[in-house]
């Protein structure tokens, strides 16, 4: 049965905008005025939404939502009542919407409703806010970092009104009532986009860094020795790192998380001290720690991460480093039974060599080093040693010799070649 002829369908959202920009068209999501979710039903559509009406195309599988109202009625992202009835207009439900370039809707025939001015925002490339109602939403704050950091490449900035909204949000406290697991997606995002440094200093312009993560907002003002990093500024350095991360393996969000927390001990270096960091990748163990603990970070991000803090140096001082010393980096990271892990592991330490002012496009040899180590060391076979009658502990120690000779050889031919 098809929906009653009072029902109006809209494509809105992300597919209208990307289209618009002339960018890929993802996932499509449509609103549906005047039809109630009886209506919905029995045209087919199979209800998924748990807080208000969204529904499955019986063939297509898109979302299809009853155009809604919403009202604020507590503190974060969850704080809210929702209102969908037929009697809610298309534009009412996309004056709910976060961004202006977000709020353009468009019918069957291909005609554009855009009450918010989103098209001739979309040409002055400015993410704006749709209505004041922007500040009862904290996860919006976020959110508009991330669309900086996705459409950097294209040359969008935040209205100077928008930020100002982003740092009342930061300022009442809000930020610390977001949900964890959806700040978390939000991070994991702007992590997977082509400048994740922007997301950073978007979010520190709002006041938002220090409430979300103030381990890296206090890499911020903390001065580095020059010769090692020309940019002096580590919260600057690791801006640079994160864009460099997307650089070398776009769209990992692994990888980028690695890197956003390889510095942390940098932030609690003794004033004394600087600007030198000394055994920063231990003290910066615990704040890693910290924060995969406070968005419930996957496990594997949680343990890259540690692993990236604690040994980046040595990455960048491989070909320095005894067999010893390499087999043990192979073996903290489990490399030889799970391999995958030193490709993330040396492409968040270059992230780190290359995330440097005017040290960007230099080589990094030391990865591929690495990375070969691996090969090497996962191709002793324990078969030889089992044919020449030994058994138990002798095969480990026999593997053990042999690892460390080819990686021995490995390093010899690298150092001399």
């Amino acid at each position: 049965m098809p929906l009653p002829a009072s029902a109006s369908v809209y494509l809105v959202g992300g597919a209208v905008r990307d289209r618009l920009l002339g960018l890929p068209v993802g996932d499509r999501d449509f609103v549906v005025v005047g039809a109630t979710p009886e209506d919905m039903r029995a045209a087919g559509f199979r209800p998924i939404g748990a807080d208000f009406p969204v529904f499955l195309h019986p063939e297509t599988g898109e979302e299809y939502a009853l155009a809604r109202t919403e009202r604020k009625s507590g503190r974060g992202y969850k704080g809210f009542v929702f209102h969908a009835a037929p009697d809610v207009t298309l534009e009412q439900d996309l004056a709910r919407r976060d961004l202006t370039i977000n709020a353009i809707a468009e019918d069957s025939e291909g005609r554009l409703v855009d009450p918010f001015g989103g098209a001739r925002d979309l040409g002055a490339r400015v993410l704006r806010h749709v209505s004041p109602a922007f500040v009862e939403d904290p996860l919006r704050v976020l959110r508009v970092a991330r669309f900086a950091a996705r459409f950097a490449p294209q040359g969008f900035t935040v209205a100077p009104e928008t930020l100002a909204l982003m740092r009342e949000i930061a300022a009442a406290g809000e930020i610390e009532h977001l949900v964890p697991e959806r700040a978390f997606v939000e991070i994991r995002k702007a992590l997977e986009t082509p400048r994740p440094g922007v997301f950073l200093r978007v979010l520190r312009d709002a006041g938002a860094l220090a409430h979300l993560i103030p381990e890296l907002d206090r890499l911020y003002g903390t001065p580095q020795r020059p010769e090692f990093h020309p940019e002096i500024d580590a919260g600057l350095h690791q801006e640079m790192v994160s864009d460099m991360a997307a650089r070398l393996a776009p769209g990992d969000a692994l990888v980028g998380w690695a890197g956003l927390l390889h510095d942390l001990g940098k932030g609690v270096t003794p004033r004394e001290e600087l600007p030198r960091h000394l055994r920063h990748e231990f003290t910066g163990l615990p704040l890693v720690d910290a924060v995969a603990a406070r968005f419930k970070a996957p496990s594997e991000f949680a343990a890259m991460a540690r692993l990236v803090c604690r040994h980046h140096l040595e990455a960048h001082r491989a070909f320095e480093l005894r067999a010893t010393t390499v087999l043990a980096l192979i073996e903290s990271l489990d490399a030889i039974r799970r391999p995958e892990r030193m490709r993330a592991f040396t492409l968040a330490c270059e992230a780190d060599r290359r995330g440097r002012l005017g040290r960007e496009d230099e080589p990094y040899p030391q990865g591929a080093y690495l990375r070969e180590c691996l090969d090497a060391v996962r191709a002793i076979d324990a078969r030889p040693f089992v044919a020449q009658g030994l058994g138990g502990e002798a095969i480990g120690a026999a593997m053990r010799t042999a690892r460390l000779e080819a990686i021995a050889h490995l390093r010899e031919v690298h150092v001399k070649g």
